[in-house]
């Protein structure tokens, strides 16, 4: 596996965004299980916009989404962790089939913007 560099989160103000997240373990190993791809996917994003200072995915108004193939099994994954993730709120989702991404393993890839408007407070220290 080639090791890139970039950011995975930024905050600009009150809104984080997250690069797209893929279904890896913290050694960079994908999972093979479509299902469980997308489980890591969202919980790689949930670090994500905390490690950025937010609060995770109740905070999170935009999902745009990859997948290698798009089906059902993988659109029924992505609503089950949407209910598990964010059981108050339905954010806008954009849902894409594409013939490959970033990795030979990857099977899913998800973008998210929050808004943190508490957290940009923090930030400039007011």
């Amino acid at each position: 596996m080639i090791v890139w560099t970039w950011n995975s989160g930024a905050r600009g103000g009150d809104r984080i965004e997250c690069a797209g997240q893929g279904g890896w373990h913290e050694d960079g190993v994908f999972e093979k299980e479509i299902n469980a791809q997308i489980d890591l996917a969202f919980a790689n994003v949930e670090k994500n916009l905390k490690d950025a200072g937010g609060k995770g995915w109740s905070q999170v108004f935009r999902v745009n989404s990859y997948h290698v193939p798009i089906n059902d099994e993988a659109l029924t994954a992505m609503v089950r962790n949407f209910k598990k993730y964010m059981p108050d709120h339905k954010p806008i989702w954009t849902c894409v089939g594409v013939t490959r991404l970033g990795e030979d393993d990857m099977r899913v890839e998800i973008e998210v913007v929050a808004h943190d408007p508490e957290g940009a407070k923090a930030a400039q220290g007011t």
